[in-house]
């Protein structure tokens, strides 16, 4: 088991500091990712149905095409996980066990649980990308830039990440603070002088 969380590693770093979604990491192919300008190409999404067959084509909006910058820290990761990639640029690089489109099942069930499990953890999959979208929001992303990075159409959708945290209100003070310029103080006289 162990070996089998490994192999998705990448997967779990890409959602957790990317905040891609299952089905765009699992459609993901090699030549969508630059390493040497730390960028990702969203292009495709898994779709999977009750049935079990799964399919990738375009995201559902213009908004979830899209090219995230992939954080310093997450490069390395990836790097090393694409040097055990099949070969060509069409390559998955998180391909189902067996082959093809991985499932969104049997990664739950196979990977997920196993690893929350081992770390005593309890997340959904989904949880990651919140916490990637939360951590831009407080490096100070705009609204803008992070419907960006999450693919959103509407302000709405990525005003869920603007969580207000202490941290970040003391960042914000001092950034107010770097405002205020040193002043001349001037005395002024009464009128009855």
């Amino acid at each position: 088991m162990r070996a089998t969380c490994a192999k998705y590693r990448a997967m779990v770093v890409m959602a957790a500091w990317c905040g891609l979604r299952f089905g765009e990491l699992a459609a993901l192919r090699r030549d969508r990712i630059d390493l040497l300008h730390g960028k990702v190409r969203v292009a495709e999404t898994v779709t999977e149905l009750a049935s079990g067959e799964r399919f990738a084509g375009p995201p559902k909006t213009s908004a979830g095409r899209r090219t995230v910058a992939i954080p310093p820290n997450v490069v390395p990761v990836l790097e090393a996980h694409m040097a055990t990639v099949g070969p060509g640029p069409d390559a998955l690089l998180f391909p189902a066990p067996q082959g093809g489109y991985l499932s969104r099942i049997h990664f739950r069930q196979r990977v997920l649980l196993a690893a929350l499990k081992a770390t005593g953890l309890s997340f959904r999959f989904h949880d990651l990308r919140h916490s990637a979208l939360t951590w831009a929001a407080a490096s100070g992303a705009t609204i803008a830039e992070l419907m960006h990075r999450a693919g959103h159409t509407t302000p709405d959708a990525a005003l869920r990440y603007q969580h207000a945290t202490e941290d970040r209100d003391e960042a914000v003070a001092r950034a107010m603070a770097s405002l205020a310029l040193p002043a001349k103080v001037v005395p002024i006289r009464s009128a009855k002088s």
